[in-house]
């Protein structure tokens, strides 16, 4: 009955067979690095620097699509005039981005 099934035999590991296992993930390391951590946390940096230097006056859109124009600016939290008579309060890390002076005329 031998005949129907073949023996199965370990193979032998080889000299260099444990470097070329872990070099791929060793080479992967640096590719994440630079094209996804990095600029993530270059991201962060403007991000922070740009939310740090709001101040009263200046035109900012939020995550949310909301724009409006600055009154008040808080530790935690800004005051935002989306329209004549109508402030929001959003959090600093909510402003997406800050708009060129004279972008939203309409407020």
């Amino acid at each position: 009955m031998d005949f129907f099934i073949s023996n199965a035999y370990a193979q032998g590991a080889g000299a260099g067979g444990s470097i070329m296992g872990i070099l791929p993930l060793l080479l992967m390391l640096p590719i994440f690095y630079f094209l996804m951590i990095r600029p993530q946390q270059k991201r962060m940096k403007e991000h922070k620097g740009m939310v740090g230097a709001l101040k009263k006056g200046d035109e900012v859109v939020t995550n949310g699509g909301l724009g409006g124009t600055v009154t008040k600016v808080g530790d935690a939290y800004l005051s935002v005039r989306v329209a004549e008579g109508v402030e929001v309060n959003v959090q600093k890390q909510a402003v997406a981005a800050l708009l060129p002076t004279g972008t939203l005329k309409s407020i």
